[in-house]
């Protein structure tokens, strides 16, 4: 009799950690974004230029997953597919990107204009996006916000309308 209790004790604590295990790799995979699985190619963790040095940091589709969602929380009225609606000659593109002064084509750069933002040439300030606080987004959620611009304009098609007419 006691055999027979401690074998169904022992098959139910089985039976529970494979469920934990199959709800945790299940509940990993929701959190990633349906657009970063389709458009930004992150099944692995990728590599986002760090710096003009060329270094690299790696993110995870979580992480591009979450940037995308502060992206969309706070960026999107104006950028909404990589375009620039105040200013739409230049756009989220890669191109516009590097073509800023300083470049905004790598993380340290982007997270310093997001922490202080600057027009294109980088002469003065631009009072057309908002200033990203440490008090509202921590250094982690700003890198996280521009791996997930960096990786849409490199992999995402038509993102920030590269090649598109202006009217």
């Amino acid at each position: 009799m006691l055999n027979k209790s401690l074998l169904i004790r022992f098959l139910l604590a089985i039976l529970i950690i494979i469920q934990v295990i199959i709800f945790d790799t299940q509940s990993a995979e929701a959190a990633v974004d349906s657009y970063v699985k389709r458009y930004l190619d992150a099944k692995q963790p990728v590599e986002i230029k760090l710096n003009e040095q060329g270094e690299t940091k790696k993110f995870s589709a979580e992480d591009l997953s979450t940037g995308k969602q502060i992206f969309a929380k706070n960026c999107l009225n104006c950028h909404v597919g990589g375009a620039n609606l105040v200013n739409p000659p230049i756009s989220l593109s890669l191109k516009s990107l590097e073509g800023a002064t300083p470049p905004r084509d790598n993380i340290n750069n982007l997270v310093a204009f997001f922490r202080d933002p600057m027009i294109y040439d980088g002469s003065d300030y631009t009072y057309f996006c908002r200033q990203v606080t440490k008090n509202w987004m921590s250094q982690a959620e700003v890198e996280q916000m521009g791996a997930f611009i960096l990786r849409a304009a490199q992999k995402a098609p038509a993102w920030g309308a590269e090649g598109v007419e202006q009217n």
